[in-house]
């Protein structure tokens, strides 16, 4: 030390680069063990709102039925959600795009109003089948669903301007701006639209480079987010459930 100049008393030593480089790498590892912590305890959170909706042997029937066939089906949770809407907006007419095998239609069935008509739009008859079957099996009377077979695009048109208090839209992921345009045409003032699936299993974030139907999503969460007719939410359930009020 040269005289005169004294060391300060405060003044920490210079860390070395390899010293400051270990440390780097040492916070990096421990973001990675949070990462990993908070993964898993999302994963045992999503499996624990799956168990905790209990769902009854038709709705078991309905979800084999569409794995056999190679649908997609919700999720025990993700129906629970849609139950919980219907009833929120005491449900009485309700527009589904595809049907499926009736997993959906039963929890929306058992969201609406006893006098509730549900209205579900499949390409597929066979699949329709399936779901009647399980709707019977339910104890629904007949005259609470109808099913319309055809392309959702096809059929949407036909349907009554603000004629309906909810649409579920779990088609054609393709087509779901289209959904939404005549979503908005369908819907009474204070209704919902609820797209499903918006997550795509994890692509809707990645920011890798993802498919047309994945650009699709995103322009839709943007357009819903957007909106000046529409009150939005993004459910973090099942593959993710974009909620919208029509105000």
């Amino acid at each position: 030390m040269s005289p005169g100049r004294r060391s300060h008393p405060f003044k920490r030593p210079v860390p070395s680069a390899g010293s400051r480089h270990q440390r780097i790498q040492s916070r990096r590892g421990n973001q990675r063990g949070q990462e990993r912590v908070i993964t898993g305890n999302r994963q045992a959170s999503w499996a624990f709102a799956d168990a905790y909706a209990a769902e009854d042997d038709a709705l078991r029937w309905a979800r084999d039925r569409a794995r056999e066939a190679g649908l997609r089906s919700v999720s025990p949770s993700t129906g629970a959600a849609l139950r919980l809407l219907a009833a929120t907006v005491d449900a009485k007419a309700v527009a589904e795009i595809g049907t499926g095998t009736g997993v959906s239609g039963i929890h929306l069935l058992y969201g609406m109003r006893p006098d509730g008509v549900l209205t579900t739009v499949d390409p597929e008859p066979e699949h329709q089948q399936f779901a009647r079957q399980a709707f019977r099996a339910c104890g629904f009377a007949s005259n609470r669903a109808r099913f319309i077979p055809g392309r959702a695009l096809d059929v949407l048109p036909r349907l009554a301007d603000a004629g309906y208090d909810l649409v579920f839209c779990d088609g054609d992921r393709l087509e779901f701006l289209d959904y939404l345009a005549e979503s908005l045409r369908l819907l009474r003032p204070g209704g919902l639209v609820v797209f499903e699936g918006v997550f795509a299993n994890g692509r809707t974030v990645d920011s890798g480079p993802q498919p047309t139907e994945v650009i699709r999503i995103r322009e839709l969460l943007r357009a819903v987010r957007e909106s000046q007719e529409l009150v939005p939410s993004l459910l973090p359930v099942g593959d993710g459930l974009l909620c919208a009020v029509k105000r």
